[in-house]
């Protein structure tokens, strides 16, 4: 690679799975801000943001309009300290994805290359599901994007851009930032925001609803760490 390299990694469904930990703090969020049990939970595996997910929730429960927002921000305000509450059940059951850990060391070893998050958790979301799993170490956390950054997920894109550079000079732009996820959100995040798409078939989407949605290149998991890095370096130039 020639010129320094912005990666910016998916969480969830790409480097690990938390889900049944995710949805009890999602119900038991709910629960404490509304007063009863939500009967509509939101879907997994889409990529939105949790500001986008948990304001969903809200209104497919009932919420008027006009209670909504206020209800969303103090249940996000409750997820992160209800997460780190579990973190015991985080380490017991989470599970990093195929080939996820070598992928990240591989790319960490790189050189020229900065390996961070672009998101649709909340920053401290995110460090709590990595450090449980033990990958916290593999990436920058403070250069990342993040839904509490900005709902809007391809606009986390530029905030990582910014902060990498602020950090280690130069300038991040679409020609040498790559992001690695397995949404079609995650795709539509680096087509809008401004970076090559690796897609992983690992969640929802398939490889071929992934490659019609604009994704630059699309791999079935992460087992090939060197094909990863070789598919990067080709798209960067």
């Amino acid at each position: 690679m020639s010129s320094s390299t912005l990666v910016l990694w998916d969480v969830d469904r790409t480097l690990l799975c938390v889900e049944q930990t995710e949805r009890s703090v999602y119900q038991d969020a709910f629960g404490e801000v509304v007063g009863r049990p939500a009967a509509r939970m939101p879907e997994p595996g889409t990529g939105r943001t949790t500001p986008v997910a948990v304001l969903e929730m809200m209104l497919a429960n009932g919420i008027p309009q006009g209670d909504a927002e206020q209800l969303a921000q103090q249940m996000m305000d409750l997820m992160p300290v209800m997460l780190a509450a579990r973190a015991d059940e985080l380490c017991e059951h989470g599970q990093v994805m195929p080939g996820a850990r070598a992928a990240l060391e591989a790319m960490h070893a790189t050189d020229d290359t900065f390996s961070t998050l672009v998101t649709g958790n909340l920053q401290s979301s995110a460090r709590i599901k990595l450090q449980a799993v033990g990958l916290a170490d593999l990436v920058d956390l403070g250069i990342g994007g993040y839904a509490s950054d900005d709902p809007h997920r391809p606009a986390l894109v530029a905030v990582a851009q910014q902060r990498a550079a602020a950090k280690h000079g130069g300038a991040f732009h679409r020609g040498n930032t790559v992001i690695i996820g397995d949404s079609l959100e995650d795709v539509r995040t680096g087509i809008e925001g401004g970076a090559f798409v690796i897609a992983v078939a690992s969640g929802a989407s398939s490889g071929a609803a992934l490659l019609q949605a604009g994704a630059d290149r699309v791999l079935p998991d992460l087992k090939d760490a060197a094909l990863l890095v070789q598919a990067v370096a080709e798209l960067v130039g």
